[in-house]
């Protein structure tokens, strides 16, 4: 199993939540986050007044997957977050040794 966390930007959630979704991704969990890159944050201007923010607002994604399906999820990510902007975020894929649904006490892929 493989533990998938995405950092993207907040208005690309909907467009990824249906991508996954249509890849038969049953379940995530997702977190507002503040963060910032290579970008070192933004400029903004709010009432004329420009300053900068070095936190830029995200969304973390969490996820388990399948081995075998880990790759599609990854691919599916990166299409559906991508703006071609900097800021579009990054993916980490982690192994998982063990998973349990706390409800039924089942173990591994059957817990996902």
């Amino acid at each position: 199993m493989k533990l998938i966390l995405a950092i993207i930007k907040p208005y690309k959630l909907d467009e990824v939540r249906e991508a996954l979704t249509a890849l038969g991704i049953a379940g995530m969990t997702v977190t507002e986050a503040k963060g910032f890159g290579r970008q070192k944050g933004q400029t903004e201007i709010y009432r004329g007044a420009e300053y900068a923010a070095n936190m830029v607002p995200k969304v973390r994604i969490e996820l388990v997957c399948d081995d075998g399906i880990a790759p599609r999820v990854v691919e599916t990510l990166q299409q559906s977050a991508a703006t071609g902007a900097i800021g579009d975020g990054k993916i980490f894929v982690l192994d998982v040794g063990q998973a349990v649904r706390i409800r039924t006490g089942e173990t591994g892929e059957a817990a996902l």
